[in-house]
């Protein structure tokens, strides 16, 4: 094993010493499904008051929510935030400074240059929203597993099928040994026949589909080391997951998981296999090389 390298951190704004996190408001309605009672409560009034919420202090929205200020302080967490000064000052900075795009729903009476728009906005905001949570060290922990493995497993089930089809795909161009399950019963027997020198890619944007949560478990218990791709949300998957790489997809009621998810997906993986392709650059672009010329035999 090469020495270890300093942990690179994503670039953040700062004020005084407390970190500013982008699309704060996103993260919440994103999230906001699998909150509780209580902290949806929060949540709810933050969203439709986020000025009045940057001068409250922690007792004032609890008293305002009717929660205790304990259940804010969960909700910071459950958003991955390290307080209710950091949710202050993000909000703050969303509220003057508001993103370029609002996500808008499709309505029946939209011609189709507003379909084109809308579709291609909510697609640049989930790559905004995505790369404003991905976490470089989660990307730098997933190339050194899957570098120190024999090989890879890939599960993906619906529409994460393609997704994890077209990872298998790049990982073969630069030399690494992948191999993708997209059927639900043999995911099941292979993740329980994987092992210590095997690492698991799950891609599940809900991280709730039975197929591919049954086969990771399986895979981790098999003593796999496994990676995740899922939405930003609490969810099952995570559970058995050793590295989590999230998107941030929202969906609207014509905009489900199968559409603007797969464009973050796809950006995450895109950035996972240029890491690992950087990692073992000789060896990567030697394969590139001669992987082009074997499917150059396939053109006219």
């Amino acid at each position: 094993m090469s020495e270890s390298k300093p942990k690179r951190r994503s670039p953040t704004k700062k004020r005084g010493d407390v970190p500013i996190v982008d699309n704060v408001m996103t993260r919440i309605r994103v999230r906001h499904s699998s909150l509780g009672p209580s902290t949806r409560s929060i949540a709810d009034f933050i969203l439709e008051n986020p000025r009045q919420v940057v001068g409250m202090s922690v007792t004032e929205l609890a008293e305002a929510t009717g929660a205790s200020d304990g259940s804010v302080i969960n909700l910071c967490r459950q958003l991955d935030l390290s307080g209710f000064q950091q949710l202050k000052l993000s909000l703050a900075q969303e509220v003057v400074q508001p993103v370029q795009f609002i996500h808008e729903d499709l309505r029946p009476s939209d011609s189709t240059p507003t379909v084109c728009r809308k579709t291609f906005h909510a697609g640049i905001q989930a790559l905004r929203d995505t790369l404003s949570i991905l976490d470089a060290d989660a990307i730098d922990e997933a190339v050194r597993i899957i570098r120190a493995a024999d090989r890879v497993e890939i599960y993906g089930i619906g529409s994460s099928a393609p997704i994890a089809e077209d990872a298998q795909y790049r990982m073969l161009r630069i030399g690494i040994d992948a191999k993708v399950v997209v059927d639900s019963h043999i995911q099941a027997i292979s993740a329980s026949r994987t092992g210590p020198k095997v690492a698991v890619l799950t891609i599940s944007h809900s991280g709730a589909t039975h197929e591919t949560l049954a086969a990771t478990r399986l895979a981790k218990e098999a003593g796999a080391k496994t990676i995740i791709v899922t939405n930003f949300s609490s969810s099952p998957l995570q559970a058995y997951a050793d590295v989590k790489l999230f998107t941030m997809a929202r969906e609207t009621k014509f905009r489900t998981e199968a559409m603007t998810s797969r464009i973050a997906q796809l950006c995450v993986l895109d950035a996972l296999i240029a890491a690992l392709a950087l990692a073992d650059y000789d060896r990567a672009t030697d394969t590139l090389r001669k992987t082009f010329d074997v499917l150059s035999l396939k053109r006219f």
